[in-house]
């Protein structure tokens, strides 16, 4: 029997390794490019930098040409050709003012005394020069020389550029241009300078006149000491520099200026040496690629060879899983029958996937389309809502100045328009508030409510009804007032309508829990409507005449108010004709210590009252019970009117219509506000939209008070109560 080898080598591994191995030659050829490229690459630099140093220092004599051609021409002026100083001095001053970065001209004659400065008064006592060096090179050459930077009397930094200048009689003045280094620094400003580099413009003592980097603080400072060492070594160069914050840097420099200045470029060694690590980088991550490319290629020609049957395998499990079936081609007829049978069963799986796609996406469809028309219900009922209010504000209104007026002979007229207003009001309400609770957007203003003054306040303002009411004095919970009479409201209203004629209320607690009992002797409910009475759209059965009304949404919208404020509610009946009884149950709180202020109504105090309304029955049977409550009303039906009344004279409340024809109510209200100019006034919202966002722009808007059509007389009183003052 013959021995096997003592180690294997799968077909993979020796495809891989024949990869590598042709692969290393390949890299080191990269590896030399790269060095040697590396090497161009910083001699490239190092010649760019010295270039940039050149272009430099040309547009610093550029720059001193222009100022020496300045001067010269100032020497020919007819004033100092003369000898007439004081002319002179005055056209000095004009051209010094036209240079924007000359502090001055200065004026010496042959010994070098100042002779003038147009920084100075004409006549006034001549400060002493601060470079007076360059002065006598300049007397003694007769040529233009630029000085050295230095800081003058008031430590402004500046270098002066003189030149000679030779009357018609042959007398030797030197004029002198003060000229403050920004003017250089903006020579640095126009170059297309690298990134990080650091460039200096240096005067003949290598004082710094112009930097890159810290303008204020350097100049006239010297340079670093290696930059001086660098700088001996001849006219022109680049070597290696530390910059005077400490930073290294490859720096190149020349000194072939024709005024004896120097410019130096330096940048970061840091940054060239991370742009020679990104080229190995890249080539790195080049040969690791192909490398990787080339163990792939391999590895798919031995898969390809060895792993026919193991791909037949893996296949028919993908079939299982879900997952897209591949199989590798093969040559042998039965593998590629198998491999065949596979595909057509992966494409009847695909297909089944894909209706099932599809029915996904129309599920998904129907519910956008779902949510689109619960937006669109929301919609329609919020405008539905205050195109009823806006007809039933004048109505209300004109009932309220009825009643004030206390007609005997209308009386009865009164209660039965004023019982179906109040019913319609309570329809819109409801269907509003079912919106609200279908998309989860009522909300409760929850504080510390005495429930038992709520009780005696909503049976207090049914007159009519037959109820009798059992509570103790207080009874503390922590909820919204206006929602829990609703609550006790919707009871009340519901038991009237199904023919209660003794409806009792019992209010009592345990320190822990509130219960609210409402019972009545109507008409009673069977066992199926108790299962589903707290359901939108379910009420008790009636006859066609629909007498007692209403759309059935009391009781949820009771169920959902309760709920929001941590409580339950249950209903219970005998049957039929054996009356229904309501529990309430809430949890309660601690009393509070204090109380809010009372409001005193405004009634007689004869506020002078804008009432801005396009409804004209809204606007004047308000304006009539405005003025029936002992005010002063005007009247305007848009925005233009109420701002030409309010210019006219300020009132003292602005009650506005929030949809006017020319300018909604926000803008009317801010362009009030500006027009009474921080002058007291109340301004008060009345419109048709009443929902929770409603309230919260017009206060946002600046608006003191938000009502909600149609506004009853207590609603009036309030847009016009004030504080009461005596207590502060």
């Amino acid at each position: 029997m013959l021995a096997g080898p003592r180690s294997t080598l799968s077909l993979r591994s020796l495809l891989i390794m024949l990869t590598a191995i042709g692969l290393l030659p390949l890299a080191l050829l990269g590896a030399w490019s790269i060095h040697t490229a590396g090497e161009f690459q910083q001699r490239e630099q190092e010649r760019l930098m010295l270039d940039l140093a050149r272009a430099l220092s040309s547009a610093a004599d550029a720059e001193l040409d222009s100022a020496v051609a300045v001067l010269t021409g100032l020497g020919r002026s007819p004033a100092l050709q003369t000898g007439d100083l004081h002319a002179f001095y005055n056209t000095a001053s004009a051209l010094a003012k036209t240079q924007s970065e000359w502090l001055g001209v200065i004026l010496t004659d042959d010994s070098g005394k100042v002779l003038f400065r147009t920084m100075d008064a004409w006549g006034a006592p001549a400060a002493p020069l601060a470079d007076p060096d360059s002065l006598q090179q300049v007397l003694a050459t007769r040529q233009p020389v630029v000085g050295r930077v230095a800081r003058g009397p008031l430590g402004r930094a500046a270098f002066p550029v003189r030149v000679p200048a030779i009357d018609q009689d042959g007398d030797l003045y030197t004029l002198t241009a003060v000229i403050r280094p920004d003017r250089m620094l903006r020579v640095i400003a126009r170059q297309q300078v690298p990134d990080g580099a650091v460039i200096s413009i240096r005067d003949g003592t290598r004082l710094a006149v112009a930097r890159s980097k810290d303008q204020a603080g350097t100049v006239g400072g010297a340079p670093s000491p290696s930059m001086t060492a660098l700088m001996g070594t001849g006219p022109e160069g680049f070597g290696q520099t530390r910059t005077i914050e400490g930073e290294e840097v490859a720096t190149a420099y020349t000194t072939l200026s024709r005024y004896g200045w120097s410019v130096a470029v330096g940048r970061p060694t840091a940054q060239l040496r991370a742009a020679a690590r990104e080229r190995l980088s890249v080539y790195g991550a080049g040969i690791a690629v192909s490398l990787l490319v080339c163990i792939g290629l391999a590895s798919r020609l031995s898969t390809r060879l060895v792993a026919t049957i193991k791909a037949l395998q893996q296949g028919a499990a993908a079939l299982g899983s879900g997952v897209p079936v591949v199989l590798a081609p093969s040559g042998i007829t039965e593998i590629a029958l198998i491999g065949q049978a596979l595909q057509h069963a992966d494409q009847q799986r695909t297909a089944q996937e894909r209706e099932r796609k599809q029915l996904l996406d129309s599920l998904n469809l129907a519910l956008t389309e779902a949510r689109e028309a619960g937006r669109a219900k929301d919609e329609f009922l919020a405008v539905l809502g205050h195109e009823l209010r806006n007809p039933l504000s004048p109505i209300v209104t004109s009932l309220d100045l009825q009643d004030r007026r206390n007609d005997p002979a209308s009386q009865k007229e009164r209660g039965v328009m004023r019982r179906q207003v109040n019913h319609l009001r309570r329809l819109v309400d409801d269907l509003l508030d079912v919106s609200r609770i279908t998309s989860g957007k009522l909300q409760i203003d929850a504080h510390p409510v005495n429930l038992a003054d709520v009780v005696r306040h909503a049976v207090a303002a049914l007159p009519g009804h037959q109820i009798q009411l059992s509570a103790p004095e207080a009874v503390w919970v922590m909820g919204d007032d206006s929602r829990l009479t609703q609550v006790l409201n919707n009871l009340l209203s519901n038991a009237a309508r199904f023919g209660s004629t003794a409806t009792k209320i019992e209010l009592s607690s345990d320190g822990v829990h509130a219960r609210l009992l409402v019972s009545d002797n109507g008409i009673g409910m069977s066992g199926e409507l108790l299962a589903r009475v707290f359901e939108p759209f379910q009420q008790a059965p009636q006859s066609l005449a629909r007498h007692t009304g209403g759309l059935g949404l009391g009781l949820a919208i009771v169920r959902k108010i309760v709920e929001l404020h941590g409580g339950t509610v249950h209903a219970r009946s005998g049957g039929a004709d054996a009356g229904s009884q309501f529990e309430v149950v809430l949890p309660m709180c601690a009393q509070p210590c204090a109380q809010t202020a009372p409001m005193s109504t405004a009634d007689g105090n004869g506020l002078r009252v804008l009432l801005v309304d396009d409804n004209a029955d809204a606007a004047v049977a308000g304006a009539a019970l405005l003025e029936a409550l002992g005010h002063t009303a005007q009247v305007a039906h848009n925005a233009a009117e109420a701002l030409a009344a309010v210019r006219q004279r300020l009132p003292e409340v602005a009650i506005l219509d929030i949809g006017l024809p020319d300018m909604d109510g926000y803008a009317l209200a801010s362009a009030i506000r500006q027009l009474a100019d921080g002058a007291p006034m109340r301004l008060v919202a009345l419109t048709g939209y009443g929902q929770k966002e409603d309230i919260e722009r017009a206060l946002n808007s600046g608006f003191d008070l938000h009502l909600t059509k149609p506004a009853t007389i207590a609603d009036l009183q309030r847009a016009t109560a004030q504080p009461e003052s005596a207590n502060g």
